[in-house]
């Protein structure tokens, strides 16, 4: 397993413990003393309640509340012990591995088409998609022995995607989802002991799996061939490991929905502070985990009072546990072989002539804009030409923009994977989309009536500053590729917070971020178009004169500054650039769609390699996969409608499975 270069100085497991305790305690006695009284509060917990109103409240609902709490984090933190052990890997955790949003979906999916599979078990279905989603990451990463830069990657994009099909299933069914709203952000809000009693004995059956596992599992620390020639069957154990793991996972999910990162601080902090064997790992780790959620969940009861909307205990720890996740990155070992060969992973030859090509897509641009405008259903059925001039109306302001934003954000995932050298960088997958989105969004809720424009300048702002985050945490390393990436899923795991929180509040602007986040482009009319083009015309042209510098940079800074270049001045410029560009596009198209991933690599595919014929071919080709992503998701399910920016998520995050399982 790659190890910290770091140690808690002056910290033990056993002290860091022993600290969090006492703070918890301390929590306890206050808030009891806030409700009841210390006496009567825990009166409350053992005996039965005589006042229907307080007693019944602290006993049906305080009281379980912290017991599931307890639970939850002790079961997740398990988890990540063992997720971290046969994974050989410190980032893997059950939200890193996108096994928390496998099971959030397909308990989504089963209450929506299958709700008697509930009955049977929620612990089950939970599994199932844990399990599936596991499976998922295990074929994107196996080629390349499940590296950890791999697997975590894996992770990122499986939760996109379940995410995205999540964010499809709440768009239809928003009043039979409404509830499940809250609960998917992680709460841990009780009205009795049912979930407390469900989680007691499945945990208890795991932590008794686990020990029994001890042993064989401390052998994974070992490499493959010395565990072998112990006699170990290496795949039956990382099976059992991890089927551990997903189960413990899926408990707790199936309880409190998504609770972010305590399965990756709680066994991180304990190694740390000098936790090196398994078995005082899973102990201390455990104990921490439980801890953590308690204490967070009792906090945030304590301000519940001074803040406007409740907050779910789980998104608030994605928050406190991603600006960990950036400190562990720049201090995690990582071997030479889990960088991505340099130059991508299946790029074509150069082409001679790309300009005929490039004229040839641009025809088909304007076939495929015809087309979306002529060709589509109605009452009636499938029409062709000609349409009402209400329908077209209606149908040119979507290409356009469409079209547009997809020129943006090919033309910033071209730039941003000439900076890196990394062929799978883009302004989604490094989080500069979600810094945008997260900006817009405390534009939305902060800013009394906020403008295009105005909303513009918020998200460039917020791209400006993650761009930042990126440059100061990665410079000292000379922005190596896996690290980038894993900054961007730090940032990633901010804006799925966020986003969990905004959609969480019940505010009514959450119905128009929502829609927002999807990427529809249903409320853009043409003035609003004009004005994306325009601007996808201006940024996309203002890139051009750094072509030279496109071209030189990914040479290394010794090569641009021998051919005298400023290599910081010209960085600094270009992601400037970058930021203007995303969050232009994202306003349009909210913050997933991976077309900044997508268009660039398939220009890069077809021949487009010197920096001016990539911009421009991955711009053509960004404009088309927008608008068939458009065309494709007001046709697919007529006459409910799958807004574009999900369309193209899903189409290019399956296209990013693709190719990073064949880094």
């Amino acid at each position: 397993m790659p190890e910290h270069r770091v140690r808690l100085p002056g910290l033990t497991p056993e002290r860091i413990c022993l600290l969090l305790a006492g703070g918890f305690l301390g929590l306890v006695i206050t808030s009891l003393h806030g409700e009841a009284g210390l006496i009567e509060g825990l009166a409350a917990l053992v005996a039965p309640p005589d006042d229907p109103t307080l007693r019944a409240a602290l006993h049906f609902s305080w009281w379980p509340r912290l017991a599931v709490a307890l639970l939850g984090g002790a079961g997740l933190a398990l988890a990540g012990v063992l997720f971290q052990q046969v994974l050989r890997n410190p980032l893997a955790a059950p939200t890193t591995l996108g096994v928390a949003s496998g099971a959030n979906l397909a308990l989504m999916a089963a209450t929506l088409m299958a709700p008697g599979l509930l009955a049977v078990g929620r612990e089950w279905v939970a599994l199932a998609g844990g399990g599936l989603s596991m499976g998922l990451v295990f074929l994107l990463a196996w080629r390349r022995g499940l590296a950890p830069v791999v697997v975590v990657l894996g992770g990122l994009v499986v939760n996109l995607y379940f995410g995205a099909l999540g964010m499809v299933l709440l768009l239809f069914h928003q009043e039979e989802l409404k509830g499940l709203l809250i609960w998917g952000a992680g709460s841990l809000a009780q009205n009795g002991w049912g979930d407390a009693a469900f989680l007691v004995p499945r945990l208890a059956i795991g932590a008794g799996l686990a020990w029994l596992l001890l042993r064989p599992l401390a052998v994974l620390e070992l490499n493959d061939a010395s565990a072998r020639s112990l006699g170990v069957s290496l795949k039956q154990l990382r099976l059992l490991g991890l089927g551990l793991a997903v189960f413990l996972t899926g408990c707790v999910v199936s309880v409190a929905g998504l609770i972010g990162f305590i399965g990756l601080a709680a066994p991180n902090i304990v190694r740390l502070a000098g936790a090196r064997r398994l078995g005082p790992r899973l102990l201390w780790s455990t104990v921490l985990g439980a801890l953590l959620l308690a204490t967070t969940d009792l906090l945030l009861q304590g301000f519940t009072g001074v803040l406007p909307t409740a907050i779910p205990t789980g998104a608030t720890t994605a928050l406190l546990g991603a600006p960990l996740l950036l400190w562990l990155v720049p201090r995690l070992r990582l071997h030479q072989g889990d960088r991505p060969p340099e130059g991508g992973t299946s790029i074509g030859q150069r082409m001679a002539r790309p300009g005929r090509l490039g004229a040839f897509l641009g025809v088909g641009v304007l076939l495929a804009a015809l087309v979306a405008a002529a060709v589509g259903q109605g009452a009636d059925g499938w029409h062709a030409l000609p349409p009402d001039w209400d329908v077209l109306q209606w149908r040119v302001p979507r290409i356009a923009a469409s079209a547009a934003s997809g020129v943006m954000l090919a033309v910033a995932g071209a730039i941003i994977q000439r900076l890196s050298a990394n062929p799978i960088a883009s302004p989604e997958v490094l989080g500069i989309s979600g810094g945008s989105a997260i900006a817009v969004i405390g534009g939305i809720f902060l800013l009394s009536s906020p403008d295009n424009l105005t909303l513009v300048a918020v998200g460039t702002a917020g791209a400006l500053v993650t761009l930042a985050v990126l440059v100061a945490l990665n410079r000292s390393n000379g922005f190596l590729p896996e690290r980038l990436l894993l900054t961007g899923v730090a940032i990633t795991a901010v804006f799925d917070a966020v986003r969990s929180i905004v959609l969480a509040g019940g505010d009514p602007r959450g119905q128009q971020v929502l829609a927002w986040l999807s990427g529809s482009t249903y409320y853009v009319d043409l003035p609003g178009a004009l004005v994306v083009a325009l601007l996808a015309a201006v940024l996309g042209l203002a890139a051009t004169p750094f072509v030279r510098w496109l071209d030189i940079l990914p040479l290394g800074a010794h090569t641009a500054r021998a051919l005298g270049i400023h290599v910081d001045r010209s960085r600094l410029v270009l992601l400037v650039l970058v930021a203007l560009l995303t969050a232009s596009a994202t306003l349009v198209v909210g913050p997933l769609s991976f077309v900044g991933l997508l268009a660039p690599h398939m220009a890069r595919m077809l021949g487009f390699a010197r920096a001016g014929s990539h911009l421009a071919g991955a711009a053509v080709l960004g404009a088309l996969l927008m608008v068939l992503a458009d065309w494709t998701g007001r046709q697919l399910l007529f006459p409910q409608e799958i807004p574009a920016g999900l369309v193209a998520s899903l189409l290019g995050g399956a296209y990013f499975m693709w190719g990073l399982r064949r880094v």
